[in-house]
């Protein structure tokens, strides 16, 4: 049986998925207008939102967990500004 996520490797978890969303290339061709660049970027970016999203309903985290959720939720809407140009 595999051994459970704890909070803090689901936050690194996310960080990484935020960062890899910025290293997602451009397409030569149509750049950031291409639906398959805009529909990778934003797999990742959900899939970040998606692993911290019950962090804040967990019985027994911090208070200083729920302030890193905040933050990605954060990071999260920033990238997609600056990767995409758009609000989520």
């Amino acid at each position: 049986m595999p051994k459970p996520v704890t909070t803090a490797e689901k936050i690194l978890r996310a960080r990484a998925l935020i960062q890899k969303a910025h290293e997602v290339p451009v397409p030569a061709e149509l750049g950031r207008n291409d639906l398959s660049y805009i529909a990778q970027v934003r797999d990742l970016l959900r899939q970040a939102r998606d692993l911290v999203k019950f962090i804040p309903q967990t019985v027994g985290v911090s208070a200083e967990m729920k302030e890193e959720v905040k933050k990605i939720y954060e990071e999260i809407e920033e990238a997609n500004r600056t990767i995409l140009g758009r609000p989520a």
